[in-house]
């Protein structure tokens, strides 16, 4: 499970990023501590003014506030599974979130590489570079924390872990990588379903975007 998820981000950095030094400074999801009783986003205001004739019309926008009923469980084992997929999606969705900002990063600065050679050449060293830089994060989350956040990754950025590992890097790799991670029952191919089977897992994500959780 850790491995392919390294390949995921192996994929997406470029190495402009990661050997920046303010990165090795900064403290990194995986390793901040998870308060279940405090947002995990600074909730958005934005104050600003738009002109309407001849008068200036102050305004106020805000995240989305989502409004659901209060969650009830049959028994204690219930209220202990939604309690640890709050505290799971608060740990992994940053990295989630990280890994979608990475990715339009990341092709922005392959566009502008002369030729496929070039592209290849910067991939292989990337590979290398965020295995040496991923490895010791990915050890950190719990194999639960691995799936949902490959679960996360098709959430943020619309496409399967496999698909971008076969943009990025290749058919081949992504089949190899996609094998490897069937010995350990997970599938690089798992699609995010909101109004499915990730219903719950949506609405918590939601609310931990907007701050309310």
């Amino acid at each position: 499970m850790k491995s392919f998820l390294i390949i995921i981000l192996a994929c997406l950095l470029p190495t402009s990023l990661w050997a920046q030094d303010d990165t090795r400074t900064r403290v990194n999801p995986e390793d901040m501590e998870v308060d279940m009783d405090n947002p995990t986003f600074v909730p958005m205001v934005k104050v600003g003014k738009v002109l309407v004739g001849k008068d200036s019309i102050q305004y106020m926008e805000m995240n989305d506030v989502w409004v659901y009923p209060e969650p009830t469980f049959k028994n204690a084992r219930q209220r202990a599974a939604y309690n640890r997929l709050v505290y799971n999606v608060k740990k992994v969705l940053p990295i989630a979130k990280e890994v979608n900002k990475i990715i339009i990063e990341t092709g922005d600065y392959l566009n502008t590489l002369p030729n496929k050679k070039a592209r290849d050449e910067h991939m292989k060293r990337v590979e290398a570079d965020i295995k040496k830089e991923y490895t010791p994060r990915m050890k950190k989350l719990s194999y639960s924390q691995g799936k949902l956040l490959i679960k996360l990754v098709y959430r943020e950025c619309n496409s399967s872990s496999y698909q971008l590992i076969q943009a990025f890097l290749g058919p081949v790799k992504a089949g190899f990588y996609q094998a490897f991670a069937w010995v350990f029952g997970a599938s690089l191919n798992k699609k995010y379903e909101p109004d499915g089977v990730d219903r719950l897992t949506e609405r918590v994500v939601r609310q931990v975007e907007s701050g309310q959780l």
